[in-house]
């Protein structure tokens, strides 16, 4: 980077971080209502409790809600960014335990579908803002929008949240047999969230493994579930993570756990294709 002295270390790494080190999470859903932004920002707080240093996005950048969702008012956001106005670096919000928020903006139809140069500003801006983390999580808006897309195959791993409804089923095999046959994605993680019981959960997943293992060839690895809990709406009313104001409760519980696992995984430093974010760091570093 312009400006950055980088020396090799014992690892054989630059003195910034290289791209093993950030992990590239998107996390996205077939239909609303699931509540994957939720479950973004638990995931969030739970990494940072595992540990980690942690970049939340919210790539629904017509419709964001993560600075709502924990009660943050943001002076700029991504439409600055992607305008030219700002750097990533200005939009930056602190949340609860130290995660980072990059706010979205609400209400701008004009970037429901980004443009190639804005596709290019952001990659250069994440690039240079990732520096300080461990890992990066993308929430997307729901459905399979080009925006959708463009951030799930921008990532290492795509985790597909859905709650037991039907709809939610169908929807979230839609956004995978798009990804998979379009953008030749070939796994995915998948949580159910909401569930009523393990059982619950457990039927959910088998019926979407059904049909993937029918229709499509992919690998579905099942990350378990976030109960249904009365504590998550009491949370939410009040602006806060549940893992953050009760720590105790089922979800949280599950938050923690899932924090732990997720904290495990290993980025890789081969790139699925040529839009993966952050990928750029590792060619200058050759």
């Amino acid at each position: 980077m312009d400006g950055v002295v980088m020396d090799r270390g014992a690892s054989g790494c630059l003195a910034v971080p290289c791209l093993s080190q950030v992990q590239v999470i998107t996390v996205t859903s077939g239909k609303g209502g699931v509540g994957k932004t939720n479950v973004v920002v638990n995931l969030a707080l739970a990494l940072a409790k595992a540990g980690k240093k942690v970049l939340v996005m919210d790539a629904d950048l017509g419709l964001g809600n993560i600075d709502v969702l924990l009660g943050l008012v943001p002076q700029f956001t991504l439409e600055h960014v992607l305008r030219g106005d700002k750097r990533l670096s200005d939009i930056l919000l602190t949340g609860p335990g130290g995660i980072g928020i990059l706010p979205a903006s609400s209400g701008i139809p004009q970037l429901t579908a980004l443009t190639q140069e804005q596709q290019v500003i952001l990659q250069d801006e994440l690039d240079r803002l990732a520096q300080s983390v461990d890992l990066l999580l993308i929430d997307t808006g729901a459905g399979i929008s080009a925006n959708v897309t463009f951030f799930a195959v921008g990532a290492q791993e795509i985790i597909v949240v859905l709650s037991p409804e039907p709809t939610s089923l169908t929807d979230a095999y839609a956004v995978m047999k798009v990804l998979s046959t379009r953008y030749r994605e070939r796994r995915f993680r998948v949580l159910v969230n909401m569930a009523k019981s393990q059982r619950d959960a457990a039927e959910v997943f088998r019926k979407l493994v059904m049909a993937t293992d029918r229709f499509l060839n992919v690998s579905v690895d099942s990350l378990g579930f976030i109960p249904a809990d009365d504590y998550v709406p009491m949370a939410v009313s009040q602006q806060r993570a549940v893992v953050d104001l009760y720590p105790h409760s089922p979800a949280s519980r599950e938050f923690l756990r899932l924090g732990n696992l997720v904290a495990q995984w290993t980025p890789s430093l081969v790139p699925k294709g040529s839009v993966q974010f952050l990928w750029q760091r590792l060619v200058r570093q050759q």
